[in-house]
């Protein structure tokens, strides 16, 4: 399956927009693991084992792992959901943004190396950036769109010539010019809700990865109803609400795995209930 079917299949059998973010951060580490960077793969294992049932994807991201030389874990990391979790899809997080041959290589990393289904891009240097993505017809590209932190306005919130802010323009080419293979995903914050609205509007079917959720105070409820589309009780525009930290170190003892399932049961519960 492409990125978007396995998408759309895992959404329908695990009941769940709930996206889990592994971002682990040894200082945050249950008990006597607590600051072993050595733990990295077998704390985000746990997590995974324990959330499978109750997610529409996992998240990882790259700077987490290679900040403590770990990228062997996100290897090892990405095999385990394969085994454990296999209709569910992986999408690196790692922003890159850059043309040529050296696009090409990230591609390469992200797709071949780690054997993610997307990865998250920068499109602020033009469709030359993504061009070498879209060689991997069955992966997903998500694109930066309108991003939820508060500097995301200094560029994002920007009017162009057309009218547009720049973020509706990037929307406007993500459903359509841009999106060759027709796996083209946009990041949008739940902190906007409003703006998620206006993006679903210009991009009616594309995919919205939608961060900000939990420790960053996005409203899910809001989030939902401003992205997701469904007709005659299909989902046509899915929505990948990402959860990091409220999820990953919901524990601090000998149960956080078993806390960690608690917490995403909850998100994905209150996600489903904010159906129209």
């Amino acid at each position: 399956m492409n990125f978007i079917d396995k998408l759309l299949h895992a959404e329908r059998l695990n009941q769940s927009m709930l996206c889990v973010g592994l971002d682990p951060e040894p200082s945050k580490f249950p008990g006597a693991w607590k600051g072993d960077a050595s733990r990295i793969l077998e704390f985000c294992q746990a997590i995974v084992d324990a959330t499978r049932d109750q997610v529409i994807a996992y998240k990882p991201q790259i700077a987490y792992f290679a900040a403590h030389r770990a990228e062997a874990a996100l290897e090892q990391l990405i095999g385990h959901i394969r085994r454990v979790a296999p209709e569910v899809p992986v999408i690196l997080d790692a922003k890159r943004g850059d043309i040529g041959s050296t696009a090409e290589q990230y591609a390469r990393e992200a797709f071949v190396r780690y054997g993610a289904d997307a990865v998250t891009l920068s499109p602020f240097m033009g469709f030359d950036s993504i061009e070498p993505y879209l060689r991997y017809e069955d992966k997903g590209l998500i694109l930066l769109c309108r991003t939820s932190n508060p500097g995301g306005s200094d560029l994002q919130a920007q009017k162009l010539a057309s009218g547009d802010m720049l973020y509706e323009h990037i929307a406007r080419m993500a459903q359509g010019p841009w999106n060759k293979t027709g796996q083209l995903a946009l990041v949008v914050g739940a902190t906007f809700p409003g703006e998620i609205e206006r993006v679903r509007e210009l991009a009616p079917t594309v995919p919205l990865l939608i961060p900000g959720i939990g420790a960053q105070g996005g409203d899910a409820a809001a989030t939902v109803r401003a992205g997701w589309r469904a007709e005659g009780g299909k989902t046509v525009a899915p929505i990948i609400v990402s959860s990091s930290r409220a999820v990953l170190y919901a524990g601090s003892g000998d149960d956080f795995a078993a806390r960690a399932r608690e917490a995403a049961m909850a998100a994905r519960d209150e996600l489903n209930r904010a159906r129209p």
